[in-house]
This record gives structure tokens, C-alpha cells and sequence, in this order.
């Protein structure tokens, strides 16, 4: 019988399909810092469901958000709670710079095509505002900024700071909508880009997070297979707590695996989900002879096979024409 967590990812997993994306999961492999890899169109997100979301900490916050700079994807975590208080619906909660919201949230933004527009923060729970349109109706009405805030009920810089589009608390917004009878909040937008793949790595970066370089594990199947990838001119990636072991980059993304075919046996289906559904390729390297030239979908090499090729392009094309529909 599936547990009630895997019961709710896969709720979650059929919302997704229903609004039209590609979806795999990573339930199968655990630990995962995500549990669902989606696309639509140009939008890959990778999803987090954690009914506690104090469970969040900084190390995992961390690993997401640089899986999600490297592939790059949309990072959102789904929760239910915090300690013992709920999530509110229609509000986006932030924990270490992760962008959490209720599962109704993205059911409303994917059914009804209803973005939130709160979002909690220090102090209360606030709405972004349109400053340029708070400062049309102002003027038009003629109306000073120390008697819009007045009306308002905050001082005469809160109201300089609203027009210039800094966010206000949820219930000095609706003062300011009922005198002019207009709405003045802008959406959140739940699939806002991801950070572009350049950005450079915080300077604060600690040991536990993903490694950008392959840098030594002290497994020498490991590292003898990022050597290889970096010498082809891959940008490699170690990751931890991933169903891949490393993730390259050329122009397109390589998601691999190292290990035994026993272990490749296991992660075959789900590797070969996440590269379908990320639009790039995914292989898994093997130091034992090999009888099969895939697993499921999933290309296997040896450490022989993977010495033979000499750039990107000759290794997945070869990798293209093994992998399954």
C-alpha cells in the first residue's frame, strides 16, 4: 500500500499533467533533494513536497537551488505546514531563498489560472504593488502623499515606497484599493525564470553544497569517470543527495550515473524520466563488462566505452543511439 506521502506526490504529479506537462518522479530514489521534474513548453520546474516545511534547511535549500541554476529549472517547494500552524492558499512562503507554497496555490494557478498575490515575509503578510499606477491615481485625485497616508494609515514614506513598487502589508493595500475602488496588486508568478546558468557561485558557499568542478571524492570509479567528462570539455557537476551522480553540460544536459549494472538496474527508469522530461540525455558509466547497451532507456557504458570518445558531440551521439523512446 503507498504511503500517504507518495499518495500525495502523486496527486501532485497529476495535477501537473492535467495543466500539460511532462512529469517523472524520483520516489523511487531516495534521498532526493526533489521529487518531481516537470516540463511545459520552456518551463522545466523541479518540486519539493514536504508536509512539515521546517524540514527545509539550509544545506537541502541550497542543493535545490543549485540544481535548479544548473539545468536550469524553476525550484518550488510544496508544503502543508509550518510546525503546527497551515500554509495559507493564494500565499508564497520563502525558506532560504526557496519560493514555498500550498498545493491548493498551484492548483488554483494551474486550474484557473488564479496567481497568488501575497507573500509572507518578517512583519506580516504583504502584496506587491503597482507603483506606477498608485502614483496615476494620486495625482489624478490630487491627493498629497501625506493624505494618502492618512488614508492609509502609514506614514508619508511608506507611500513613496509603494510607488516605487516596494511591497505593502495585505491590509494597507486594501485600505488604499477601497478609496480608489481599484486594484493595485501585481501577481506573483509561480514559474518566474530561474537564475541564468552564468551566475557566479556565492563566495559563502560551504563543502556540503553541490560542487561545481569534479573535484576529488576518493571513489576511484568516480573520479575517474568526471576526469573523462571534464577532459571532453564538460562543464561537470558533482551532485549530492540526486539521482545522478554528476550533471555535464554542453549544449545540452548529461545527467550521469556511476556504479555497478546493479544499481544502474535501479535508477534506470527513473535517470532516463528526468533526462525525457529535461529534454537532454542521461547515461550510466559501469566499470564491469557490460551485456546490455541499456537498461530501460538508459544507456550503459563502460569506463572503456567512455575512453573511446573524444568531445561531446561523438559521445551523445552514441549515447542517442541507445537510449529508448
Amino acid at each position: 500500500m503507498a504511503r500517504p506521502r507518495d499518495r500525495w506526490i502523486d496527486r501532485i504529479r497529476e495535477l501537473l499533467e492535467q495543466a500539460g506537462f511532462y512529469v517523472a518522479a524520483t520516489t523511487g530514489a531516495r534521498p532526493s533533494s526533489f521529487d518531481l521534474v516537470a516540463r511545459r513548453d520552456a518551463t522545466l520546474l523541479l518540486i519539493k513536497a514536504l508536509k512539515n516545511v521546517d524540514a527545509l534547511d539550509a544545506e537541502e535549500a541550497t542543493r535545490l537551488q543549485e540544481l535548479g541554476r544548473l539545468f536550469p529549472a524553476v525550484v518550488l517547494v510544496l508544503g502543508q505546514r509550518s510546525g503546527a500552524a497551515a500554509l495559507e492558499e493564494g500565499v508564497v512562503y520563502t525558506r532560504y531563498g526557496v519560493p514555498i507554497v500550498h498545493e491548493g496555490t498551484l492548483r488554483e494557478y494551474l486550474e484557473k489560472a488564479l496567481p497568488p498575490f501575497l507573500y509572507a515575509s518578517p512583519g506580516g503578510v504583504f502584496a506587491r504593488v503597482d507603483g506606477d499606477r498608485l502614483r496615476e491615481l494620486r495625482l489624478e485625485r490630487r491627493l498629497s502623499l501625506g493624505a494618502l497616508a492618512a488614508i492609509a494609515g502609514v506614514s508619508r514614506r511608506a507611500i513613496q515606497l509603494y510607488e516605487e513598487g516596494q511591497g505593502a502589508e495585505a491590509g494597507v493595500i486594501e485600505r488604499i484599493e477601497a478609496h480608489f475602488d481599484e486594484p493595485l496588486v501585481r501577481p506573483l508568478d509561480l514559474f518566474e525564470p530561474a537564475v541564468p546558468r552564468e551566475t557566479p557561485r556565492s563566495p559563502d558557499a560551504t563543502a556540503n553544497e553541490v560542487e561545481r568542478r569534479p573535484a576529488p571524492t576518493g571513489d576511484t570509479l568516480l573520479d575517474g569517470v568526471f576526469r573523462q567528462l571534464d577532459g571532453l570539455g564538460l562543464e561537470v557537476t558533482i551532485t549530492v543527495r540526486a539521482p545522478f551522480d554528476a550533471l555535464a553540460r554542453a549544449q545540452d544536459v548529461l545527467l550521469t550515473g556511476v556504479g555497478s549494472l546493479r544499481t544502474a538496474a535501479r535508477r534506470a527508469e527513473i535517470l532516463h524520466e528526468i533526462a525525457r522530461v529535461a529534454e537532454g540525455h542521461a547515461m550510466f558509466v559501469v566499470r564491469e563488462s557490460a551485456h546490455r547497451t541499456a537498461i530501460d532507456g538508459l544507456p550503459i557504458l563502460t569506463v572503456a566505452e567512455l575512453k573511446r570518445h573524444r568531445d561531446p558531440d561523438e559521445l551523445l551521439e552514441a549515447l542517442a543511439e541507445r537510449e529508448g523512446p
